[in-house]
């Protein structure tokens, strides 16, 4: 699953394909955005990405798409 953050005062959004569900995404996103803390969230070759909630400005969720490679995309 495709996860996009957008942050504050950032031309650039965040993106990365996850295993979680988005159900599990959504509720890491609230917890954190209630706490105050930061988001925390692993992409699907183990790497973590940590967001400081105060500077998000939208999170999209959404269904991985496959890459396309050559003259056709």
């Amino acid at each position: 699953m495709e996860v996009k953050i957008g942050v504050q005062d950032s031309p650039r959004e965040i993106s990365l394909d996850s295993d979680e569900t988005p159900e599990a995404v959504t509720a890491a996103v609230k917890a954190a955005i209630e706490a105050g803390s930061l988001l925390s969230l692993t992409d699907d070759r183990g790497r973590t990405i940590l967001v400081n909630a105060a500077k998000i400005s939208y999170v999209e969720i959404g269904a991985s798409s496959s890459r396309r490679v050559g003259f056709g995309s």
